[in-house]
């Protein structure tokens, strides 16, 4: 992974080991949160990286990230693997659930803490968005307890820009890149951007594929993997469904459900999304025929930037056919 650090980078630091030590050559994911049912937008998200990773012969891996109970529906967890069967996505190994992973989550925080790389932060919410909404660092040096606060990394050595295999050099905000971000909140929950590095080191991933609008976090993420002296991923950010609104489809805006019945005419429309070539035969084929097709004619040159406007339509109404 190409990434650059904003400022010069110091000694490097002992490394935290908690990987699974994974041999294949390539890993990747599709890492869900159970905050309602899968829509043409989450297909996106696990078709591509489903035929990203079985195009390189690798392991295509399925985590649960349901560390954030407030925003979770009951069953939606179970619907979501049912979901992925349905479209014939199956697999490989156990599923990762971040709700059992609380342990290796609190020993990164640790191993943070006792390095003076973090810091507890009082600051409310009303503060932050009074600087306009990206923090200033005000209670680094306060050397603050833990009662009542988030905490915070110290970005002493923030990444600015990276390498997207699809879209090339990437460079987010800079403020965004260089703010001490939180990594455990005020609440008790960890924070997503903690839970995913380590989940991401731990299960191997060599490359996250993923939708466009985690681009701006991932710089975060970096920052954290180098941090911790582990290797970082390679990233590809792919084109989101929208709605005739502009904004994507998710499950806050209401985006409706993968249909039951036949998966094939969604993942016909799925692979269009993607500029993937599509059999006119597609209709003889079996799920299994079709994914084991696509997956041979995978080919990333096709994947466009940004959704066209037939698609974003087809995405808008897809629950309804």
């Amino acid at each position: 992974m190409a990434a650059r650090l904003c400022s010069e980078a110091g000694p490097a630091a002992t490394s935290l080991p908690l990987s699974m030590n994974n041999t294949s050559a390539y890993i990747g994911r599709f890492a869900p949160s159970p905050s309602g049912e899968l829509h043409f937008g989450s297909l996106i998200a696990a078709l591509g990286s489903y035929l990203r990773a079985r195009s390189q012969q690798g392991l295509w891996r399925v985590r649960i990230e349901d560390i954030d109970p407030p925003r979770e529906v009951p069953g939606a967890a179970q619907r979501i693997l049912q979901q992925l069967e349905q479209y014939g996505l199956h697999w490989d190994g156990e599923i990762l659930w971040q709700s059992q992973r609380h342990d290796a989550y609190r020993a990164a925080l640790r191993w943070l803490n006792e390095r003076h790389f973090s810091y507890y932060c009082t600051c409310p919410r009303s503060r932050i968005q009074q600087l306009g909404g990206v923090y200033d660092g005000h209670c680094r040096e306060l050397n603050q307890g833990p009662d009542n606060a988030a905490l915070r990394l110290k970005s002493t050595q923030p990444a600015c820009l990276f390498q997207d295999i699809l879209r090339g050099e990437v460079r987010p905000d800079s403020a965004l890149a260089r703010e001490d971000f939180i990594i455990h909140r005020r609440d008790g929950l960890f924070a997503y951007n903690l839970a995913v590095v380590v989940d991401d080191h731990y299960q191997g991933m060599t490359e996250v594929v993923r939708g466009a609008d985690l681009i701006a976090p991932t710089v975060r993420q970096i920052t954290l993997f180098q941090r911790f002296g582990w290797p970082v991923p390679n990233y590809l950010h792919l084109p989101l469904a929208t709605g005739p609104d502009g904004n994507k489809l998710s499950k806050q805006n209401h985006a409706a459900p993968l249909p039951p019945g036949d998966p094939r005419p969604v993942l016909i429309e799925a692979l269009h999304f993607l500029g993937q070539p599509v059999s006119e035969e597609w209709q003889d084929l079996t799920l299994t025929a079709l994914l084991k097709q696509a997956v041979q004619q995978w080919d990333l040159s096709g994947v466009p930037l940004t959704a066209s406007a037939n698609h974003v339509q087809y995405a808008t109404n897809s629950g309804k056919q």
